[in-house]
C-alpha cells in the first residue's frame, strides 16, 4: 500500500474513529488487539458498548490506556452472547455508525474505520442495507460511492458491488464504469500521491468476450466508456480479460484494476495477502476504511480473531488522511 513512516507532531495527530461493528462479532476483540499492537501515532476514539469491549479485553488479557471510548451502552448485558445474530445487535451496530457520522460532521474525528457488521442482523433490525457502502450512500444521498479493495499487492475498484451475478450485466452502464474509474484515478492521485496513475479496465465476459463471441457487453458498454475516459486519463487500457488485467497489475504494470463485479476482485485479493486486505470507500468527504472480512461469529468471543486486516485499515486511514492534507 506504499504507507511510509513519517514523524507527526502531537498537534497534528490524526483523530481516528473506530466503530465496534456488530457487538457479537469479532469487532471488539480485533480493536483491542489492534490498538495494543499498532505503532502509528494517532488519537483513537472507539464508538461502541464499553461493557462488551471490557469483556473483550479480559478475553485477550489486555489493558489499554489513553483510549477515548464513546459508550452508547446499547447492548443488554444480561442476555449478551458472542457469536449470535440478533436484531438488537444489528440496531446497535447502526447506532455506532450514526454516532460516528455525527462526530465526522462536527469535525471531532478526521477519519473512520468500521469493524464488520452483520447484514442479516441489521436487516432484522429494519435497516435495508447490504453493507457499509450502501449505508453511507443513503446517509449522504450519494449513489456514486466506490469500493476500492486493496492489499500490499493490488488495488481493485468495483463497478458493481453486492449483487446477484445474474443481475450484473443488466446493471452495467457506461456511466457507472466512467464514474468508478474517474473516482479511482482521482483517489490514486490524492490519497496515494501517484502522479500519473496507470489503470486497466476488466472485461465482463471470459476473454473479454473474444471479439463478441462470448457476449457483447464489452463492445456495447465497456469500450465506449474507456474511449471517453481516455480524454481525461493518459494511461488507461482495456477492456482486458480479468485474469490478464489482474496479473499485469500484480506485476506492477498498472496501479489499479477496475473490476466489473464483486468476486472478480475479491478472489485474487484474498489469495494474495488476505490477512492485510482493506476496503476503502471512495467518493466521501472523509477517509473511511474497514477490514476485508466479516463478523466471524464462529470465533467471536475467543482469542482466535486476527487483527491484521484492521491494523492495515487503521494505518491506511491515517496515511490517506495525511496525504489529503498535503494535496
Amino acid at each position: 500500500m506504499n504507507l511510509k513512516r513519517r514523524r507527526i507532531s502531537r498537534s497534528s495527530l490524526i483523530r481516528v474513529g473506530i466503530t465496534m461493528g456488530d457487538p457479537s462479532g469479532i469487532g471488539p476483540l480485533i480493536i483491542a488487539k489492534a490498538l495494543k499492537i499498532i505503532d502509528k501515532p494517532a488519537r483513537f476514539y472507539i464508538i461502541g458498548d464499553r461493557w462488551v469491549f471490557s469483556k473483550s479485553l479480559k478475553i485477550c488479557q489486555l489493558e489499554l490506556k489513553d483510549i477515548n471510548f464513546i459508550d452508547l451502552n446499547n447492548v443488554n448485558h444480561r442476555y449478551f452472547r458472542f457469536g449470535k445474530i440478533k436484531s438488537e445487535y444489528g440496531r446497535a451496530s447502526i447506532e455506532y455508525l450514526d454516532r460516528a457520522l455525527e462526530l465526522i460532521r462536527a469535525k471531532k474525528i478526521d477519519c473512520l474505520v468500521t469493524c464488520p457488521i452483520s447484514k442479516k442482523a441489521i436487516n432484522l433490525a429494519g435497516f435495508p442495507y447490504v453493507g457499509h457502502t450502501e449505508y453511507f450512500s443513503s446517509n449522504f444521498n450519494n449513489q456514486d460511492l466506490v469500493m476500492m479493495l486493496l492489499n500490499n499487492k493490488l488495488k481493485i475498484s468495483l463497478v458493481t458491488r453486492h449483487l446477484p451475478l445474474r443481475d450484473v450485466p443488466s446493471t452495467l452502464t457506461q456511466d457507472k464504469i466512467y464514474k468508478t474509474t474517474l473516482l479511482s484515478y482521482k483517489a490514486l492521485k490524492k490519497l496515494f500521491l501517484i502522479k500519473e496513475p496507470h489503470l486497466v479496465i476488466c472485461g465482463l465476459n471470459p476473454h473479454a468476450s473474444d471479439n463478441g463471441l462470448l457476449g457483447n457487453e464489452e463492445e456495447r458498454i465497456i469500450k465506449p466508456a474507456v474511449k471517453n475516459l481516455k480524454r481525461i486519463i493518459k494511461y488507461i487500457d482495456g477492456p482486458l480479460p480479468s485474469d490478464v488485467a489482474i496479473s499485469r497489475t500484480y506485476q506492477k504494470q498498472y496501479d489499479c484494476v477496475v473490476a466489473m463485479y464483486h468476486d472478480q476482485a475479491l478472489i485474487p485479493l484474498k489469495l494474495l495477502s488476505y490477512e492485510i486486505g482493506v476496503n476503502l470507500t471512495l467518493g466521501l468527504d472523509f477517509i473511511r476504511t474497514s477490514p476485508l472480512h466479516g463478523t466471524a461469529f464462529d470465533i467471536a468471543g475467543t482469542e482466535l480473531a486476527d487483527p491484521s486486516s484492521l491494523i492495515a485499515a487503521i494505518k491506511l486511514a491515517i496515511q490517506c488522511t495525511l496525504n489529503l492534507r498535503r494535496v
